[in-house]
């Protein structure tokens, strides 16, 4: 598969198990997430078009294996188990979060990574970002300083991709933090969209626009291909 993805893309494909991943992020082993998975696909679908992003599943988190990332990979943190799917072959935009993320491959997909430490006056552009191919079966852990957005599809019937991060993130803002940000002189305020989410979009990417998102990925919006 990583040979096909190298032959038919104009950017260079990494394995998520290459050493250039370590800048970004880790693959994490020694749990069993066999039981997310089978739910994942017995009770979801991945839709027709666009992409589908459910930030809290609490069938997904009533499982065993909550209570042991929670543990050792949070240190006792809360966190929240939901799921990514859909058909996108787009960069689109970036996001990042203030804790680390964890993605376990449900099937296979892509990544497209870049480091906030990249980001200047709130832009970013797509040459700064390294792209990642992510086995099914993988869980990697994503480092707070990772820009990351929604995964891409290596297959024409899209990806799953289950996203666990410390409880309460991608959710709504409330008024008063939303007046907080608004009123804030801190330049990074502009780029707060959702509670522990901070968003670089691009310009075409209408739903992240519309949703009030900074279009801070300039340049071209490139897309993958398999």
């Amino acid at each position: 598969m990583l040979k096909r993805l190298n032959e038919v893309n104009d950017v260079e494909i990494y394995d998520v198990n290459d050493p250039v991943f370590a800048d970004y992020g880790r693959v994490v082993r020694g749990f069993d997430l066999s039981e997310l998975s089978s739910y994942m696909k017995e009770n979801t679908s991945i839709p027709e078009s666009g992409n589908r992003y459910v930030a809290s599943v609490s069938d997904m988190e009533e499982t065993g294996i909550r209570q042991k990332i929670q543990s050792v990979i949070y240190g006792g943190m809360e966190i929240e188990i939901g799921y990514c799917s859909g058909r996108n072959t787009t960069y689109n935009g970036f996001e990042y979060h203030k804790g680390s993320e964890l993605n376990y491959a449900v099937t296979d997909f892509m990544l497209v990574l870049a480091r906030t430490q990249q980001i200047v006056n709130n832009t970013i552009t797509p040459e700064d970002a390294k792209v990642f191919y992510v086995p099914a079966g993988t869980l990697i852990e994503m480092y707070q300083t990772t820009l990351h957005l929604s995964p891409c599809r290596v297959h024409d019937e899209g990806f799953m991709d289950i996203v666990i991060l410390p409880k309460g993130t991608n959710t709504p803002l409330s008024e008063e933090e939303k007046k907080a940000r608004d009123e804030s002189e801190d330049p990074e305020s502009v780029l707060l969209l959702q509670k522990n989410k901070w968003v670089l979009a691009h310009k075409d990417r209408k739903p992240l626009i519309d949703q009030g998102a900074h279009p801070g990925l300039i340049g071209e919006n490139k897309e993958l291909k398999y």
